[in-house]
């Protein structure tokens, strides 16, 4: 009896711990399930599936959406006990990424997701000539109070305008509409978005001027608006973004004299207007960009010199390229105080005189070109600076140039410059 009593008493007390593991794990099965409201769920199955085709039935594939069958793309977080979604990124960014049918459309239904901060669509509108698609012009407001970053990259099949209601956005930090078919001119309400950090519209079809209000956009970070169409001048009002890390305007249409104003951009590590129409000389308050790692002003018709810079200001400056820019006089050598300075582009203008030596001195210096230009003189680096730049180095196209006859020996010799020629004397018959 004895024996069976104290079977008896183990095997309860195994009971009640098997008993009490079980409700334990039960519990945390049951807490573990998202609740998410049914209409949060069913505007976020009948959004995607505008995106993706009528093929997708979400309730099915993924009946759980925020917790143990998430979807790819689909972020969420949980708000007043229940989650809701709060980043949507559509298109073939993953392997298992949702991808957009040929018959993609905006559902009205994205614009019930009211606590979305991101929103994504990447290489989603493709189909230019078939199915052209426009940005919604209505509804965005109903996103105002949550989105943060909204996104248009590599849609060759957007086209329109960019929505005026996107001003009504007040707490975007990031807008990205890069490389899509989108024309027209820059709406004026964008200079309502005085949080925005980071505005890229490269790549478009955009055209008009840009509005002076942009200059209000204090936190700014970044702006890229290249490879468009835009024109006028440089508003005066770009002085104000006193934030700014990268300013890149290049390949547009833009005129006028470079603003003074420049110079007040203390942060500015980029700074590209290349391929513009910009002219009358450089300002000398480009030297006070103090942070400038990158300085791109090539192919504009701006004209004049290059001493009335302290270059030894730009200490920072990784990369200086004012090819064709019909500059004339001499090349400073105060450019050879550029500790940094990796790339030289100085080609393809009216820059005249004699090359010096220092530039050989350059601890970083990897490419150097004058080619193109009216330079005259020797030559007079050393045969390992030759061979260290090989083609990087450039000084073909400047009849006057020439490099040491001795240097014939070595193999190493600036590509396309003649030698030097010795003079001969004629001896004195008196």
């Amino acid at each position: 009896m004895k024996r069976f009593t104290i079977n008896v008493g183990a095997l309860s007390l195994l009971f009640l711990l098997l008993v009490l593991k079980v409700s334990c794990l039960g519990g945390e099965e049951e807490t573990s399930v998202a609740l998410m409201e049914k209409t949060e769920q069913e505007a976020l199955y009948s959004a995607i599936q505008g995106f993706v085709g009528s093929w997708w039935n979400g309730s099915e594939l993924y009946p759980d959406p925020c917790g143990w069958t998430p979807i790819q793309g689909v972020s969420c977080d949980f708000f007043d006990s229940f989650w809701y979604v709060t980043g949507i990124n559509i298109g073939p960014v993953h392997e298992n990424s949702l991808r957009c049918t040929m018959n993609v459309e905006f559902s009205p239904y994205l614009f019930e997701l009211k606590h979305l901060r991101s929103l994504s669509f990447f290489n989603c509108f493709v189909s230019p000539r078939q199915r052209p698609i426009s940005i919604p012009t209505q509804n965005w407001e109903k996103l105002a109070e949550g989105l943060e970053s909204l996104e248009f990259r590599l849609n060759p099949g957007l086209i329109g305008q960019i929505p005026a209601i996107f001003g009504n956005l007040t707490k975007l930090q990031s807008l990205v509409l890069l490389e899509n078919r989108l024309s027209g001119e820059l709406p004026m309400n964008l200079g309502n978005l005085i949080r925005l950090r980071r505005l890229i519209l490269a790549g478009n079809q955009l055209s008009g001027r840009i509005p002076d209000c942009l200059g209000g956009l204090t936190e700014l970070l970044i702006f890229d608006s290249s490879r468009n169409s835009v024109s006028g001048t440089l508003p005066l009002t770009f002085g104000g973004l006193n934030s700014l890390l990268k300013l890149d305007l290049s390949d547009n249409l833009l005129e006028g004299k470079l603003p003074e104003e420049l110079g007040n951009l203390k942060n500015l590590t980029l700074l590209d207007l290349s391929s513009n129409k910009f002219s009358g000389g450089l300002t000398q308050s480009l030297q006070e960009m103090v942070s400038l790692e990158e300085l791109v002003l090539s192919n504009n018709p701006i004209g004049g010199d290059l001493m009335d810079i302290v270059w030894g200001n730009l200490q920072n400056l990784i990369v200086l390229d004012v090819s064709n820019m019909g500059l004339v006089g001499q090349i400073p050598e105060t450019m050879a105080e550029l500790k940094r300075l990796r790339f030289l582009g100085l080609n393809n203008n009216n820059l005249s005189g004699n090359i010096s030596p220092k530039f050989e001195a350059m601890p970083c210096l990897s490419t150097l070109y004058l080619n193109g230009n009216n330079l005259t003189g020797e030559l007079k680096f050393s045969e390992w600076f030759y061979g260290k730049m090989r083609r990087r180095f450039g000084a073909w196209k400047n009849p006057n140039v020439c490099y040491p006859l001795k240097l014939m020996l070595t193999g190493n010799v600036p590509y396309g410059v003649k030698p030097c020629q010795l003079e001969v004397r004629i001896p004195d018959t008196d």
